[in-house]
């Protein structure tokens, strides 16, 4: 049924750490540079990441009522909506996954920007933000 789905990623990250992936970046680039190089710039630093080819999660659900991200793509998630349940990973079901994805609808993604920017930026009336989610 779902073979021709083109829409959504899933990583699974198994033994990775969000400070190692930086720490590593960052080794891979002093390696590979001199002094006349100039700043570190986030293009620079975001390709050299263990998941550069993976786009950077809309949505973090974090289940068994921990409110943490616990060193988890520590650069990726600088504008991931954080959903956190209690509910235990065993019984995180399709159920509680609707809830969520519920509650990521609600969400207004502004990616670092004021109402006020996006309403200029687009020209729109009214909330802009509920019109520009993804």
């Amino acid at each position: 049924m779902t073979a021709g789905n083109t829409g959504l990623t899933l990583t699974i990250a198994a033994n990775y750490g969000g400070r190692w992936d930086l720490l590593q970046a960052i080794n891979q680039i002093a390696h590979n540079r001199t002094t006349e190089s100039g700043p570190i710039t986030e293009e620079e630093l975001e390709s050299r990441l263990a998941l550069s080819h993976t786009p950077e999660p809309d949505l973090f659900i974090r289940t068994g009522g921990e409110r943490r991200i616990s060193n988890f793509l520590l650069w990726q998630l600088a504008y991931t909506e954080l959903y956190f349940t209690d509910t235990l990973w065993p019984d995180f079901d399709g159920k509680a996954l609707d809830v969520a994805i519920d509650w990521y609808r609600e969400r207004d993604r502004r990616f670092g920007q004021t109402v006020e920017q996006l309403k200029a930026r687009s020209g729109v009336a009214g909330d802009a933000s509920k019109q520009i989610v993804t």
